[in-house]
């Protein structure tokens, strides 16, 4: 078994979720038989979508760079950094230290090449948008990628920003015209492609096939460190419409 590396608090209740769907999805009969995990947590690095969409604001690549290499020297034989939108720095991360650093994007972009979707739509940050950081990870793939309108991009970052990282109870309606808007503009399945949203996802989802970044994350970190429970292969959830 492999040690895994998590840098957590972006933010801090999707680090939660994130370790414990690996406890989840690990096949263990004892606690020796679980996932060593060690988890530098920190709330206090900057804002990653601010510093993407103004880069005067404080840039997060130092700490974030910071907490890989200690990671790295604690032991740590692989890297998942459960906020997608931190996914922006992923080749300097890559290049800062001597250990695999997953990408969600291309992780969630190959699984869902497996599964034949063609059209995914995507509820993410603005910073991620704006870093086409799924854009460049789909292409690959071909598959034809959709974004909500600005106004409903809008109703993704207060669900975000207003509501989870406040600890606030979720606008449902919200969401729900957000994956009714790119379900009615022909997507298959709607990529939640922030970890802020897995927050949403463990208790409640709407109508329609939903894929989960975190539990992409999830699914290989127990794939490369440990072993992974059969049914937890499938991660897609819901029905089509």
């Amino acid at each position: 078994m492999k040690k895994l590396g998590i840098v957590g608090g972006l933010g801090p209740m999707a680090t939660v979720i994130f370790m414990k769907r690996i406890i989840d999805m690990t096949e263990a009969s004892c606690d020796q038989e679980h996932i060593d995990m060690i988890v530098e947590h920190y709330p206090s690095i900057p804002d990653r979508t601010a510093y993407i969409l103004d880069n005067k604001k404080e840039n997060p690549l130092p700490r974030i760079r910071e907490a890989c290499r200690s990671l790295e020297s604690a032991g740590a034989e692989i890297i998942a950094i459960p906020c997608v939108t931190a996914h922006y720095f992923h080749d300097s991360l890559t290049a800062a230290v001597n250990i695999p650093v997953m990408d969600g994007a291309a992780l969630s972009a190959e699984y869902l090449s497996r599964e034949k979707i063609g059209r995914v739509g995507i509820m993410a940050t603005d910073g991620t948008v704006k870093s086409g950081i799924f854009s460049s990870a789909f292409e690959k793939s071909g598959a034809e990628i959709i974004y909500p309108d600005e106004a409903l991009q809008k109703y993704v970052m207060d669900l975000i920003y207003e509501d989870v990282k406040r600890g606030k109870p979720v606008e449902k309606e919200k969401f729900e015209a957000v994956s009714k808007e790119l379900f009615s503009k022909g997507a298959d399945v709607i990529l939640l492609g922030c970890t802020e949203l897995s927050v949403i996802a463990q208790e409640w989802l709407p109508a329609g096939r939903f894929l989960d970044v975190l539990d992409v994350l999830s699914m290989e970190s127990v794939r490369y460190c440990g072993r992974l429970k059969a049914e937890h292969n499938i991660l897609l959830r819901g029905d089509t419409l």
